[in-house]
């Protein structure tokens, strides 16, 4: 039987190249790099709330660490190092293997290396706390967007929600699309490339990790302004086109765990904004405009509002959604 630090041993010490002193110690040792802030962010994936029972432990180790780095790419910060969290039910050697497996495969792929955490015997839960750096006043902050900024959306939205509507039996559709589907919701692709790109260029900026409509809401909460979203114009890819129009906007407005940017930017960037986006190799689409006038506004293709109460959305709320 694996003991705790065998286990931390066998599927979670690796060399460090980033941090001074890594894994193993009472703490880890980071040197912050000349001129620049650190960035972090503190995520919980916790088993039947964030992913299901007898999830697939490869995914699951790439998804707990993409949605951290979603975060840093929100705010335009380059990774460096995280740290672990972790509650087990057992000390399963396969399921460690695979897990660790696609976690350091996603670690390895933009340069976070894991400097420590913790393990202990519990219900299936896992906090990783990831740590970047920027250059001051570069971070894409919340507040920052301003009245006129255009809101611009990377990727598509919608696969990840289509893919659970499928697993709770609320819709049937082939397998192939189900595959889609899936994948976009077990290993979403942080856009560390985007967000690194967009510094300088776009004004604020959030992950849509709880739907485009509650994610988008924060933005301009915190920049007290309001906004439009053309609803028709939000990117959903060719796996929502066999959907029903109303279908396609509910999971497209507030499907949640897309793990794309939102981001604002002045109408003079647009061409900034769209040279950015081809050198991070990210696909991004206009959907609205920020507007002085506080509260969201939704319209469809021809300039028609649309009532939000009539299309009964909401974002999801870790103790209001089930």
């Amino acid at each position: 039987m694996l003991s705790e630090f065998d286990l931390i041993s066998r599927y979670f010490s690796r060399p460090s190249c980033y941090a001074t002193l890594g894994v193993g110690d009472d703490c880890a040792l980071l040197p912050p790099c000349p001129g620049m802030q650190m960035a972090i962010s503190t995520d919980m994936l916790v088993e039947g709330r964030h992913f299901f029972p007898y999830a697939d432990p490869e995914k699951l180790g790439h998804k707990c660490l993409a949605v951290n780095l979603s975060d840093l790419a929100a705010m335009g910060a380059t990774p460096r190092a995280f740290t672990l969290a972790l509650s087990l039910p057992e000390a399963n050697p396969n399921w460690l293997a695979a897990f660790s497996e696609g976690l350091f495969a996603v670690a390895d792929a933009h340069g976070c290396e894991l400097i420590g955490g913790d393990t202990t015997k519990g219900p299936l839960t896992i906090c990783i706390t990831i740590f970047g750096e920027i250059p001051p006043g570069l971070a894409l902050r919340r507040d920052a967007a301003q009245a006129g900024d255009d809101i611009w959306v990377s990727g598509t939205l919608g696969a990840a929600r289509m893919a659970l509507a499928v697993y709770r039996h609320e819709l049937s559709i082939d397998v192939a699309m189900q595959h889609a589907a899936a994948a976009r919701l077990h290993t979403p692709t942080p856009r560390i490339p985007l967000g690194l790109a967009l510094r300088g260029i776009a004004h604020a900026a959030i992950d849509i990790s709880d739907g485009l409509i509650g994610d988008l809401g924060h933005i301009l909460d915190r920049s007290k302004l309001g906004g439009t979203l053309n609803v028709d114009a939000l990117p959903h890819g060719d796996i929502l086109a066999v959907l029903p129009p109303e279908m396609r906007r509910r999971f497209t407005l507030a499907g949640g765990d897309d793990y794309e940017l939102c981001f604002t930017a002045p109408t003079t960037n647009r061409a900034a904004v769209l040279a950015a986006a081809q050198s991070a190799a990210t696909a991004v689409t206009r959907v609205g405009t920020i507007d002085a006038s506080p509260g969201l506004r939704l319209i469809d293709a021809n300039g028609a509002m649309i009532n939000l109460q009539s299309l009964a959305l909401s974002s999801f709320d870790h103790f209001i959604s089930s």
